[in-house]
């Protein structure tokens, strides 16, 4: 399993791949009115999204504290350093 960021057209999407298969557990996206966040949850959870962030870095960071991987895929993965485009 690869945990890595991935760019799109207005942000970044956070993203597990396994054997070609890709799952998107959070996003942070760029907007008029600032950055938005969000980390994927089971259910609904009003406090894993969050909007008016200053930067994406600020994004990427609130959504990685949640560690959702943990949620979704069962173990603490490690984080890839680069950026997919």
């Amino acid at each position: 399993m690869k945990l890595i960021w991935k760019k799109k057209k207005n942000g970044l999407d956070l993203v597990v791949i396994e054997d070609g298969n890709t799952m998107i557990l959070g996003g942070v996206r760029s907007t008029k009115r600032g950055v938005e966040a969000m980390a994927k949850a089971r259910g609904y959870d009003q406090g894993r999204s969050i909007k008016g962030l200053t930067s994406l870095e600020e994004g990427k960071k609130f959504v990685e504290d949640f560690k959702p991987w943990i949620e979704f895929c069962g173990e603490d993965l490690q984080l890839e350093s680069e950026i997919l485009e």
